[in-house]
This record gives C-alpha cells, structure tokens and sequence, in this order.
C-alpha cells in the first residue's frame, strides 16, 4: 500500500524513476514517517508546504519565494538579507549543515540565491551569495560544494587588502548539470547548459554548453556530442 502511495507521489511531482522493488516495505514507511514530520514542521515554522528539517534557522523569510516540494534538510542556515529574492523553484534540494550567506559585509547588501526547479545539492554546501548566485534547472549536485561570488581587490600596495573592498560578478549555472563533490566555484563563473563539472574541480572561467570540465583550475576536458 504505502509503496503504490509513494509511487503515485513521486509521479505527482514529475519525477519518472520507479522505486526498486527489493526496497523493503518498511523503509518505504520511515520514509513516509520522516518526509510528514518534516512538512509539519515546515507548515509550523515556515506557515508554507516546505519539508523542513530540524534545526533550520530561516533568516528574513518574507523575502524567500518557495516552490512546490521544497526540501531544507537539518541543520541548515538561509539568511535571506538580500536585494533580490531568494527563490528555490519546484522540488528544490538543500543538504544538510549547509550555509547561504547572502549578505558578508554590512558594507554591501548582498544580491543572494535563485536555484531552479528540479535541482539539489548535497550536505555542507555553502553558499556565498553576495554577488548572486544563479542555478538552472535539473542540476544535480553532490556534497561539500562551495560558491564565492566575490573577489577581494588587492592591487594598490598602500593599502591593506582588507581596506581596499571587493568586486562582485555573480556565478551563473545553465540547466541540465551534473556537479560532483567537492567542487569549488569562483566569482565570475559561467557553465553552460547540459555540462559536467568533475569533482573537486576549482571553476573560475566561462564554459560553453555541453562541456565536461574539470582540474584546478578547471579546463575544457572533453565536449558531450
């Protein structure tokens, strides 16, 4: 019974894949049991159909715009001081003891995070959102990703770097990515639509559709035809 209801619901979402029949109908139940506890939770904090797990810390939530099946995992911090708003589209993924820091310095106000339908990210992910951080739809990522979308400006050697303030270009993601663990991407940079980024790759340049990248920094290592 529950795995013809978690099936219905999966379809429901517009997800295609069929649960594996050797999955024992009892984790198919804690699934149920922990998915609910999370909803009501989120319907009690967030007062919106968020699944919503513990210790979530939301800062500045009327400037977040959520999208159907939303899914904050534990231990995650969203500071939503931004100019723009903080959107995460339909069946949206953030892992847990992640961070979105939208706003690093009360120097400058932050621009913050839009991450498409259908796209999820692992566990301890952080977010430096400052210069805007945009991700497409369907992208799939792994753990321990990280997003700097500012740079320090360090050329005048009168001054200590720390005085002479940042510069901001935004990090841009197309739709249809395959990120893998560890994965570092630096202010500026722009991967085309139905690409892959290898593991531990640092990105600090602009990629063109249908790339597979990686290294440090990262290059062009093969193009998907």
């Amino acid at each position: 019974m529950f795995r013809n209801q978690l099936q219905k619901i999966i379809n429901k979402a517009g997800k295609s894949y069929q649960i594996d029949p050797r999955i024992p109908e009892r984790l198919i139940v804690r699934s149920f049991y922990i998915r609910g506890i999370m909803l009501l939770r989120g319907l009690l904090k967030l007062r919106k159909k968020v699944f919503l797990g513990k210790n979530v810390t939301v800062l500045n939530k009327s400037n977040f715009v959520l999208g159907k099946n939303v899914t904050i995992e534990s231990y995650t911090i969203l500071d939503g001081y931004a100019s723009e708003k903080i959107v995460l589209g339909d069946n949206a993924k953030i892992g847990m003891y992640s961070k979105l820091l939208s706003t690093s310095h009360l120097a400058t106000y932050g621009k913050g995070l839009k991450m498409g339908n259908n796209s999820a990210i692992g566990d301890y992910t952080h977010f430096g959102a400052p210069g805007g951080i945009e991700i497409g739809n369907d992208v799939i990522m792994g753990s321990y990703i990280s997003f700097h979308s500012e740079n320090h400006n360090f050329s005048d050697t009168t001054k200590l770097i720390r005085e002479q303030g940042v510069t901001s270009k935004g990090i841009k993601l197309g739709n249809n990515i395959w990120v893998g663990a560890k994965v570092t991407f630096l202010d500026g940079c722009i991967v085309g639509h139905n690409s892959v980024v290898a593991a531990g790759a640092v990105v600090n340049g602009i990629y063109p559709d249908n790339s597979v990248i990686g290294g440090v920094p990262a290059r062009v290592i093969k193009t998907i035809e």
